[in-house]
């Protein structure tokens, strides 16, 4: 499977989320990561992400693919990380 995360949350928590985050995707833009993982990691980074929020404040919106092949990409502008060049 295929996800992209982004998260908008409260400015003490954003280095805990993104460090997290970055040890499981590739970081792509600000508060902006994605990749290819198994089912059973993406319920790992739901819980983990439940614990380093505070869901009465925070946001974290997870997109979910069966494949990256079901949606196209599109940059312009500076690029950050290249979900293709990282192997989990």
């Amino acid at each position: 499977m295929y996800i992209i995360v982004a998260y908008d949350v409260a400015v003490e928590r954003v280095n805990k989320i993104k460090s997290y985050l970055r040890t499981q995707l590739t970081w792509v833009q600000n508060s902006l990561f994605e990749g290819k993982i198994t089912e059973s990691r993406f319920m790992e980074i739901q819980k983990n992400l439940l614990d380093l929020i505070d869901p009465d404040h925070d946001c974290v919106i997870i997109y979910k693919f069966s494949d990256a092949k079901l949606f196209e990409r599109k940059e312009l502008g500076v690029k950050k990380g290249d979900p293709d060049e990282c192997v989990l």
